[in-house]
């Protein structure tokens, strides 16, 4: 039996828009995103992909600025295999190389799954934005009302990770 190949970390090119709008489709019902009051087009965003094979298992989106690199999705088609591990490592690289300050990214209040994860990364809640939600589904209507494990959905989340 041999090993599993091993996951492949690249920066997204032109080429791999099709690839990166299904994945957000599937994802996020949609390539739009909203957070924090901030409409993104996450197909639009500098994008890494995590590889196995030559297939797309992972990406993450994010828009870098002076408050520093805002990860703006995330997604691993498969978790347990490192891939969410491996492209948040990737964007801190990609962040201290552009002089960031910090790694950040807004979630909701139902997202424990992803609490979870980002904080055993070193990753630390800095703010809680109550409603934001709420005000965000009257851009999106598609957000629903209900989250992760039947939790109301209503509130933005801030973590980030000091570099």
């Amino acid at each position: 039996m041999s090993a599993p190949a091993p996951v492949r970390i690249r920066s997204a090119s032109a080429a791999d828009r099709p690839a990166i709008v299904d994945l957000l489709t599937a994802s996020w019902g949609g390539t739009v995103v909203v957070a924090h009051s901030t409409v993104y087009d996450a197909a639009d965003l500098p994008a890494l992909l995590a590889e196995r094979d030559g297939q797309v298992i992972g990406l993450l989106t994010y828009a870098l600025s002076t408050q520093g690199l805002e990860i703006v999705t995330l997604d691993a088609q498969v978790r347990g295999l490192g891939v969410g591990g491996a492209l948040l490592s990737r964007a801190a690289e990609v962040a201290r190389q552009a002089g960031a300050p910090r790694v950040w990214l807004v979630t909701t209040n139902d997202n424990l799954d992803a609490l979870r994860f980002y904080q055993r990364r070193g990753m630390r809640i800095v703010g809680v934005s109550p409603g934001a939600v709420d005000a965000a589904r009257l851009i999106k209507p598609a957000i629903p009302l209900t989250g992760e494990y039947s939790i109301a959905l209503h509130d933005e989340l801030t973590l980030e990770l000091r570099l």
